[in-house]
C-alpha cells in the first residue's frame, strides 16, 4: 500500500489550525505553529484559496476557513432530514396561506423538488416532487443564489434562458435581484417561469445557519400578489415563519 502524501497532511493540518482559531492567521503564525518553511506554508494556503478552503482577508492579509468548506461540511445533511424535517410545518403553511408549498434544494445548478403539499382545494393539480427547476426564474432558486457561495458560478456569464417576457435574464440585473433577497430575507416570483403565476421564498438553514434549502408557497398571481403586484404581506409572513421553525428543528437556533 502506498504511504501517505505529505502535501495533504499538511493542507489538513493547516485547514484543522484554522478551524481551532477565533480568528484570521497570517502565514507566519501557521508556519510557526505547525513547524513549516514559510514558503512551504505559503505554497499550500495559495491552493487551498484557489479551491476556496480558505479565503485571505484583503486588509491584513491574513488567513480564514472558505465558504467552500464550509458549504461541504453540510453535505451530510441528507435531503431526507430536510424534507422530514419539513412536512409538518408545509403542511401547516399550505392550510394557513391557501397556496401550494413546495421544498427545494440545489442539485447540479437547478432546484431539486423534495417536497410539495397541494393547494387545500379541489382544483386538479400535479405533484413536484423529483422535478428540477430553474434558479434564475424561481423564488426558492433565488434564495439559494442569495445565500449559497456555489450556486451562482453554476449560471455561467452569458444571458439565461428566458421562459417568460418577466424571466430575468441578464446576469447584472439578477445579481442585482438576489442581492435584493439578502437584504429582506426572502425572494419572490411574479410571472417569471409561467405566466399567470407568482411565487414567495425563505430560506432554511441547517446548523451553524448555513442554508441548506428553501420552503416556499406558488400560485396565481392574483392571490399571491395585492392589487398593486405587491407580494401579500401575510403570505411573506407566513412563509417566513414556516422558514424559520424547519431551521429551528434542524438545529439554527438562531432562526
Amino acid at each position: 500500500m502506498p504511504g501517505p502524501v505529505q502535501s495533504i497532511e499538511r493542507a489538513a493540518a493547516i485547514l484543522r489550525l484554522l478551524a481551532r482559531s477565533s480568528g484570521r492567521l497570517g502565514v507566519g503564525e501557521i508556519a510557526t505553529a505547525l513547524s513549516l518553511a514559510r514558503g512551504t506554508t505559503h505554497g499550500l494556503l495559495r491552493t487551498l484559496q484557489r479551491v476556496g478552503f480558505v479565503e485571505q482577508d484583503e486588509a491584513t492579509g491574513k488567513y480564514h476557513l472558505g465558504a467552500a468548506l464550509l458549504h461541504l461540511g453540510t453535505s451530510y445533511l441528507d435531503v431526507n432530514e430536510l424534507r422530514s424535517r419539513a412536512i409538518n410545518w408545509a403542511d401547516a403553511l399550505a392550510a394557513r396561506s391557501g397556496e401550494a408549498v413546495r421544498i427545494g434544494t440545489l442539485l447540479d445548478g437547478q432546484i431539486l423538488i423534495v417536497h410539495h403539499v397541494f393547494r387545500p382545494d379541489d382544483t386538479l393539480q400535479t405533484l413536484d416532487v423529483g422535478a428540477l427547476l430553474p434558479m434564475h426564474a424561481t423564488a426558492l432558486g433565488k434564495v439559494l443564489l442569495a445565500y449559497d457561495v456555489g450556486a451562482a458560478a453554476t449560471l455561467g456569464d452569458g444571458d439565461l434562458e428566458a421562459f417568460t417576457r418577466r424571466t430575468i435574464v441578464m446576469p447584472k440585473a439578477l445579481a442585482r435581484n438576489v442581492a435584493a433577497v439578502r437584504e429582506v430575507g426572502w425572494a419572490v416570483e411574479i410571472e417569471e417561469m409561467t405566466i399567470g403565476e407568482a411565487g414567495i421564498a425563505a430560506p432554511i438553514r441547517g446548523h451553524g445557519g448555513l442554508v441548506v434549502g428553501a420552503i416556499g408557497i406558488s400560485g396565481a398571481v392574483e392571490r399571491i400578489c395585492d392589487t398593486k403586484g405587491q407580494p401579500n404581506a401575510s403570505l411573506v409572513t407566513f412563509v417566513r415563519d414556516a422558514a424559520r421553525a424547519v431551521s429551528r428543528d434542524l438545529g439554527a437556533s438562531r432562526w
